[in-house]
């Protein structure tokens, strides 16, 4: 006779990753990868890659600003915050990462500022009613010689970026679905399908250039074999019992048809926009952008909040789906809102389409200014 026992009584605790956590890895992770994309123009001084490299500082910049601002969200108590400051340790991820993020936006605003000077010095030529402000913004000057140094600086913080937001998550060791080494590495390659999906969807947009179009969607075709390759070997690893993390981590949702779903669906968020960007790059780049977006922004959800149902000790599922039920929806949509905002205001008030690449030596400084 078989013996089976049923735990009947379980304690459901609450998530300690909120929605704005999933905002906050998904938009620095866009905008970390997306930087990438301006360094051949803004750094390697190549013409021909500066209509990319425009949209790839548009989406660093306005992700990068908004995500530390859902990250203070995820906080909730302000003395969080500072007491990272104030009681650092070195052996904690997050408190180094206290010191990466500020620096990484520092970086990349001013690496923005450097592309965008010339444009900005124009702008505050004559007497319109802003020029005196895109004065003050270009700091009465022109030259942007020393631009690639601070693409450079802001493509090092990145990297930093990436193996932080990685690490944090892959060093707890009390979950098997996150304790892998896999997964920093699947944060960056998914890292670059979001930023790949967010300018296909604002090329579609904005600018309806067919040649980024293509490019870009030739660039998500590899970007998502790298997804593909890294999904399979963690999961040949946990089926062969080779990794037993993850094996126990396979085990742990194994018997759960959501976690079945889930599997499905992931395996058709690749699938389907690799397929269509791999046979017609060319006039569907709204909707690879989208799907891709939609993909990277779900594998966050899946691991944070869907990792957290999966109970420590014990058996069924928590409900961590929206812990704060209306109000983590709202900060879901108001992030990106905000998101949206900065948008609009950086094409509104910043000559993004006009960026050349930087000078070979510094300029001259203007007459006016050796005169007095």
């Amino acid at each position: 006779m078989d013996l089976q026992i049923h735990e009947l009584v379980g304690a459901n605790h609450a998530a300690v990753w909120q929605p704005w956590a999933v905002q906050y890895f998904f938009l620095i992770a866009t905008s970390a990868t997306a930087l990438f994309f301006t360094l051949p123009a803004f750094v390697l001084r190549r013409e021909n890659r500066l209509p990319l490299a425009r949209l790839a500082m548009l989406t660093a910049v306005t992700t990068g600003i908004t995500a530390p601002i859902a990250l203070l969200a995820d906080l909730h108590e302000p003395n969080r915050f500072w007491h990272f400051y104030a009681y650092f340790q070195p052996s904690s991820w997050m408190a180094w990462g206290a010191w990466i993020v500020p620096s990484y936006v520092a970086a990349l605003i001013l690496y923005a500022w450097a592309a965008y000077r010339p444009q900005l010095a124009e702008l505050s030529e004559g007497h319109w009613r802003f020029a005196w402000l895109f004065r003050l913004l270009s700091l009465k000057g022109s030259g942007n010689a020393f631009t690639p140094a601070i693409g450079v600086a802001a493509a090092l913080l990145a990297l930093a970026v990436m193996t932080y937001t990685g690490a944090e998550v892959f060093v707890v060791r009390a979950r098997p679905l996150w304790n892998t080494p896999l997964l920093p590495l699947q944060f960056l390659a998914t890292g670059f399908v979001a930023s790949i999906g967010v300018m296909l969807v604002l090329n579609a947009l904005m600018l309806r250039e067919r040649t980024m179009e293509t490019y870009l969607n030739r660039a998500l075709v590899a970007a998502l074999a790298v997804v593909g390759l890294i999904g399979a070997i963690w999961f040949a690893l946990g089926l062969t019992g080779i990794d037993p993390v993850i094996a126990e981590a396979l085990q742990s949702v194994a018997g759960y048809p959501v976690w079945r779903h889930v599997a499905l669906w992931a395996v058709l968020a690749v699938a389907c926009p690799f397929t269509i960007a791999l046979l017609k790059p060319s006039g569907t780049g709204l909707l690879t952008g989208l799907i891709a977006v939609h993909a990277a922004w779900m594998f966050r959800w899946t691991v944070f909040m869907g990792g957290q149902s999966v109970p420590k000790v014990g058996s069924g599922l928590y409900d961590a789906l929206l812990p704060h039920g209306l109000d983590s929806l709202m900060g879901v949509i108001g992030t990106f809102g905000l998101w949206i905002f900065l948008i609009i205001a950086f094409t509104t008030f910043i000559p993004w389409t006009r960026a050349g690449t930087p000078e070979r030596h510094a300029a001259p400084a203007r007459r006016a200014a050796s005169q007095s």
